[in-house]
């Protein structure tokens, strides 16, 4: 079993930055691709951002050149460096694990981050 726990959101001026952070447990973090999903209000979840075992980043169009998604398997911890924030941005973002057997999906229950204008 896999338990995510996020960390970091707030309340952020646009253009500012802010970090979050997902730990971890369990030992299969560090063969896993992980990742981060946001849901806006009203809107479905989507993908931000998303490292697999080996490193390999993948952005949202939306996100790309302001966010930077890295892991640390030393710590099982996988952060999202957010900065260039605007408006849209505002939304519960969720840790996300799958496991690399059967594809399985874990979630933590999400931090909010509010943008203000």
């Amino acid at each position: 079993q896999v338990q995510l726990a996020e960390s970091g959101g707030g309340l952020v001026q646009a253009g500012g930055s802010v970090r979050l952070s997902c730990a971890a447990s369990g030992s299969i973090f560090s063969i896993s691709e992980v990742g981060w999903y946001r849901q806006a209000p009203g809107k479905q979840r989507d993908l931000v951002a998303i490292i697999t075992r080996d490193g390999t980043t993948n952005y949202a169009d939306s996100v790309k050149g302001r966010f930077t998604i890295s892991r640390d398997n030393a710590k099982n911890t996988v952060s999202l460096e957010m900065s260039s924030l605007k408006s849209d941005d505002t939304a519960v973002y969720y840790c996300n694990l799958k496991t690399p057997t059967f594809g399985i999906n874990y979630w933590g229950k999400g931090t909010l981050v509010t943008v203000s204008s």
